[in-house]
């Protein structure tokens, strides 16, 4: 409320902060909708190799401009030859932060309905809070392990959900539909799962870099990285099974008219909506902006691929938001600094 009042008090700030609120909000629902589209392209016959590689393709450009617009920019600081040392760094973070991230979470999503989805990567908060314990010594206050409860009790929920939910769940059809549909989605929520913990590892590890060279500038060489080992990763694995994975001939436009979608709209686009909502309101209330991330993701999975809503679905939400609410209000602001 003091942010708020503050802002209310100076046009210009003010002017800022609804902005910051926009770019925020909008950037959260755009990442969100990735799914969707990944979810569309399915239905059109393709798979997770495809999708990903379609998507990081057509996004590999714009990361590109998206490093050199921030070197340009970024004036003298970013000026300094690169060491091999930092190069590697680059490497490392973009393998964990986009290449895994992306490849674990779009195979997670052949499984699994959107809206679990983007319920277990809406975890990520509890996640470096676990490998900052583990890694830095930092204590987990009892508020802190209260909030992870009720995040993840609220993700067993929305588990549920889609269990109840299992004709929705893809390659259901078996003698014993019941335990087919569990194995699927637990097949599904462990490699999202294994997406958002490799994410939080890019995060724990990218923080002195964010620092020297900016964040734009991390994104977009990260990124970069990632989406020339997805595309090399699309020719091996097509290879290999000689067409049966990562097949792309028998797709119609519509699904390369959805993957260039995927990678403006659902990857690059929301980089910098996010960036500017973090420059303009901070993290912490950037972060609390981007809850209507999830609540999206449910609207529009419902709207496009008649994934249903049910009361169960909405407490399980509530819950994680909730949850990961009272996470980021119990954070001192030395902590989320650091």
């Amino acid at each position: 409320m003091s942010t708020f009042g503050y802002c209310a008090g100076m046009p210009q700030t003010r002017k800022y902060f609804i902005q910051g609120l926009v770019c925020a909000a909008a950037g959260a629902v755009a990442f969100s909708g990735k799914a969707i589209v990944a979810k569309l392209i399915y239905r059109l016959g393709g798979d997770a190799i495809a999708v990903v590689g379609m998507r990081m393709a057509m996004a590999l450009p714009l990361f590109l401009f998206m490093a050199w617009w921030a070197g340009r920019t970024a004036g003298s600081a970013n000026s300094e030859p690169l060491t091999n040392r930092t190069r590697w760094q680059i490497v490392g973070l973009g393998v964990t932060g986009y290449y895994l991230a992306s490849t674990l979470d779009f195979l997670g999503l052949q499984y699994i309905s959107a809206s679990l989805e983007r319920a277990i990567l809406y975890l990520n908060p509890t996640m470096v809070l676990i490998l900052s314990a583990l890694w830095f010594g930092r204590p987990i206050r009892r508020i802190q392990l209260a909030s992870m409860g009720l995040a993840y009790g609220g993700v067993a929920v929305v588990w549920l959900h889609d269990w109840n939910a299992a004709s929705l769940v893809a390659g259901q059809a078996s003698t014993s539909p019941e335990h087919h549909a569990m194995s699927t989605i637990m097949v599904g929520s462990v490699l999202v799962l294994l997406s958002a913990l490799s994410y939080s590892i890019y995060l724990m590890g990218s923080g002195s870099m964010v620092q020297k060279h900016g964040s734009l500038w991390l994104v977009g060489w990260a990124s970069s990285v990632a989406c020339v080992l997805c595309l090399l990763q699309w020719v091996v694995v097509y290879g290999v099974t000689h067409g049966r994975l990562g097949g792309f001939e028998h797709l119609p436009w519509q699904a390369w008219g959805l993957s260039a979608i995927n990678a403006v709209f659902c990857t690059a686009l929301p980089v910098w909506l996010v960036m500017r909502g973090v420059q303009l309101l901070g993290a912490t209330v950037a972060a609390q902006v981007g809850m209507v991330g999830p609540l999206s993701t449910i609207w529009m999975a419902a709207w496009t691929l008649n994934e249903p809503i049910t009361p169960r679905l909405l407490l399980g939400t509530g819950a994680i938001l909730g949850g990961i609410l009272l996470l980021t209000r119990s954070q001192t602001p030395q902590a989320a600094r650091a």
